[in-house]
């Protein structure tokens, strides 16, 4: 059952869904939308029942950043409160990056400024071919700080800095070309591409899901030292007498279905 607001719509489930319902400000955020962003994450993360969470967006543009009349109010805060402004959007965007639940971004359209913050913060994003992305911050005389930590892993350092300077727009062709994006599909094909990626994740051990997750978070731009090494010897020694890393073996080897895929 559907849990609506006024700017988003919650569907839980195993496979739950996040969806940006601002269709005629094409789905920008305010401080309205951020804190139910945060708290939508929260909850699934930390629900068992959920093992896989789509963010979408309703409309024609899957996020277009900013809401002007947020930006208008932002015109005329103190530096103590874009402090505080800005401590939201990157308490969200950190809620979302850390879930233990992994995230799939159903790109319908064009994302712009902090919307590809959203998409960066997810661990799989899957674009319509239609989709035009642009981190416009600059034209405006701001920067792409907040969302940077997570557009910079996504598209790497060589690509922000052109699109972080000149402010383009780029194709989604582009976006798969430096990475940012996983696959770009029709947009006929979107639903079942998203749904054949989700069932990917769903037939996985759950914990080996999470842990994987938070493998890559770990050691992606560490150095391979005598510290990383150690870490990842006990993280797989770990695994492998844990209940499911038990089962998963197991069932392997007796060549059945694992006890998550039962039922």
């Amino acid at each position: 059952m559907s849990t609506p607001s006024r700017s988003l719509v919650v569907t839980p489930g195993p496979v739950a869904r996040v969806t940006l319902n601002r269709p005629d400000v094409r789905n920008a955020f305010n401080e309205e939308v951020i804190a139910e962003l945060t708290q939508a994450f929260l909850q699934l993360g930390a629900d068992p029942e959920v093992r896989a969470i789509i963010l979408a967006g309703e409309g024609p543009a899957f996020c277009a950043g900013a809401d002007l009349n947020w930006m208008r109010r932002m015109a005329d805060y103190s530096r103590e409160q874009n402090l505080a402004d800005a401590e939201q959007l990157a308490e969200m965007l950190r809620v979302l990056y850390a879930c233990p639940k992994p995230t799939v971004a159903r790109v319908q359209g064009d994302v712009y400024a902090g919307g590809v913050g959203l998409v960066a913060a997810c661990d799989i994003a899957i674009s319509v071919d239609t989709a035009g992305y642009c981190l416009s911050e600059a034209r405006l005389g701001l920067i792409p700080a907040t969302i940077s930590p997570y557009v910079i892993r996504a598209m790497g350092a060589r690509a922000a800095h052109r699109y972080f300077l000149t402010a383009e727009r780029f194709s989604a062709a582009e976006a798969l070309r430096i990475g940012f994006v996983h696959e770009v599909v029709s947009a006929e094909q979107l639903d079942t591409r998203v749904n054949e990626v989700v069932m990917q994740l769903v037939n996985a051990g759950p914990q080996a899901v999470r842990l994987c997750k938070q493998l890559v978070q770990d050691v992606a731009g560490r150095d391979i030292d005598a510290a990383l090494i150690r870490s990842t010897v006990e993280s797989i020694a770990d695994v492998r007498v844990s209940p499911e890393g038990r089962e998963g073996i197991q069932s392997f080897l007796q060549k059945r279905k694992p006890h998550w895929l039962q039922g």
